[in-house]
């Protein structure tokens, strides 16, 4: 997902709050692997049952939630769309994200997402097209669980704490972003306002060695901080 993906290899920005930016450096600079400590069973194609109504409340999921998060030139808009895609047999929530530079398209992916009983959203996927000069050239991080040995994720579990790591994505040598929770309450300050329910994902993936990414979300708004990215308009 280009929400969870280190794609664009961007790192944390000034808009984190102090205590979170020596957080995250701290912890790049760790030599600790990354150990995973949070059941990813349930999420797991062959558990269930799942729904495509996401109502975690770190990342909301009503249909027409769109989401833009900025930096220079670049924009990003995340879309819950109006529709559902069966990936091995499971109707999922198709949440798209728009991407381009200078007003050129970059990438859009459709992303797949459910919920389980308990409210951890669980990631199936994704489609992905990305652009050059109006053409799409490669499918780069495309893949579905249940293919090609791919398995379903972890995308936000329903109580966030911190030091609990699980992998987003289970897709061998073509995506593989594992998060690990930096930060629950710290203050974050974007375009769109100042913020403090909020949890903090450092992701990191084997396929880019030493690459990390951080992430913010806000309890009732959802993602704030994407790399670089700042939250600079939400409707509804």
């Amino acid at each position: 997902m280009r929400v969870a993906a280190l794609q664009d290899r961007r790192l944390l920005g000034p808009a984190v709050s102090l205590i979170a930016a020596l957080l995250l450096t701290a912890s790049c600079n760790s030599p600790t692997e990354f150990v995973e400590n949070f059941d990813i069973a349930p999420c797991h194609q062959s558990a269930g049952p799942f729904s495509a109504n996401v109502t975690n409340p770190y990342f909301p999921l009503a249909v027409g939630n769109q989401w833009v998060l900025e930096e220079g030139a670049t924009r990003l808009e995340i879309t819950v769309k109006n529709e559902t895609e069966t990936v091995v047999g499971i109707p999922t929530r198709v949440v798209e994200e728009r991407e381009t530079d200078g007003g050129q398209l970059v990438e859009i992916s459709r992303n797949f997402l459910v919920q389980t009983q308990d409210g951890t959203v669980c990631y199936f996927g994704e489609d992905v097209d990305i652009y050059q000069g109006g053409v799409v050239v490669r499918h780069e991080g495309q893949w579905r669980a249940g293919t090609v040995g791919a398995s379903s994720g972890v995308f936000m579990p329903a109580s966030p704490a911190v030091g609990m790591a699980f992998r987003q994505e289970i897709a061998p040598g073509i995506a593989e972003d594992r998060v690990v929770i930096t930060a629950v309450g710290e203050s974050v300050t974007v375009p769109f306002g100042t913020f403090t329910q909020t949890v903090q994902f450092r992701e990191t993936t084997p396929l880019e060695p030493g690459a990390s990414s951080t992430k913010v979300y806000v309890r009732t708004l959802g993602p704030v901080v994407d790399g670089t990215l700042r939250l600079t308009g939400k409707t509804p």
